[in-house]
C-alpha cells in the first residue's frame, strides 16, 4: 500500500485534472485508511464544490473540521459552500472563525462576497478598503475592489483599482 502522502498526492492530482469521480473514489479510500486525516475530507469537499454539490461539500468539511478544528481554510471553504446555499448567517459564523483562527485573506474576501450577497455594498466597499490598507500587497483585493466599483457603476474608479493591481502584479492570471 502507498504511503499516506503518496495517496493524498495522487488524490490531489486527480482533482487538479478535473477527474472528480476518480478523486472522490481516492478520497474515500484515503478516508478508510486514515479516518482521522482531515486532508482526505478536505479534498472530497473540494471535488464536491467543483461539481456545485454544496451539501455534500459541507458534510465532508464537517468531518474535516472534526479532525482539524484549528484549520482556518476549512471554515473558509465551508462558508463558501454555505453562501451558495444562501445560509448566510452560518457562513458568517464560519468566516468569523476562519479570521479569528488565522487572519486568512481568502476569508476576508469571502466576507466581502457575503456583504455583496446581502446587498450591503457600502459595507463591502469599506471592508475591502480596510483590507487594502491593512495588506496593500494582496493583489486579489485590488482586483476585487475594481470588480465591486464596476458593479456599482463607478467605471473610472474601477479602472484605477485594476491599474494598481496590474502595476503590483502584471503577470496575475486575471490580466493574462
Amino acid at each position: 500500500m502507498a504511503t499516506y502522502d503518496a495517496q493524498l498526492e495522487n488524490c490531489l492530482q486527480t482533482l487538479e485534472k478535473g477527474d472528480y469521480d476518480h478523486c472522490l473514489q481516492l478520497a474515500e479510500e484515503l478516508q478508510a485508511n486514515y479516518p482521522d486525516a482531515a486532508e482526505a475530507f478536505h479534498v472530497e469537499a473540494m471535488a464536491h464544490q467543483f461539481r456545485f454539490n454544496w451539501k455534500e461539500s459541507i458534510q465532508a468539511l464537517d468531518r474535516a473540521i472534526d479532525n482539524a478544528p484549528y484549520d482556518a481554510a476549512l471554515y473558509n471553504l465551508r462558508a463558501f459552500a454555505k453562501m451558495n446555499l444562501s445560509e448566510l448567517g452560518a457562513a458568517d459564523q464560519d468566516l468569523t472563525e476562519a479570521i479569528e483562527l488565522e487572519d486568512l485573506e481568502a476569508a476576508h474576501r469571502n466576507r466581502v462576497l457575503l456583504y455583496i450577497l446581502q446587498e450591503k455594498f457600502d459595507e463591502a466597499a469599506q471592508y475591502l478598503y480596510d483590507r487594502l490598507v491593512a495588506n496593500p500587497d494582496e493583489v486579489d483585493n485590488w482586483i476585487m475592489m475594481g470588480d465591486l466599483m464596476k458593479r456599482v457603476g463607478l467605471e473610472e474608479k474601477a479602472e484605477t483599482y485594476f491599474e494598481e493591481a496590474r502595476r503590483r502584479d502584471p503577470n496575475h492570471p486575471v490580466f493574462a
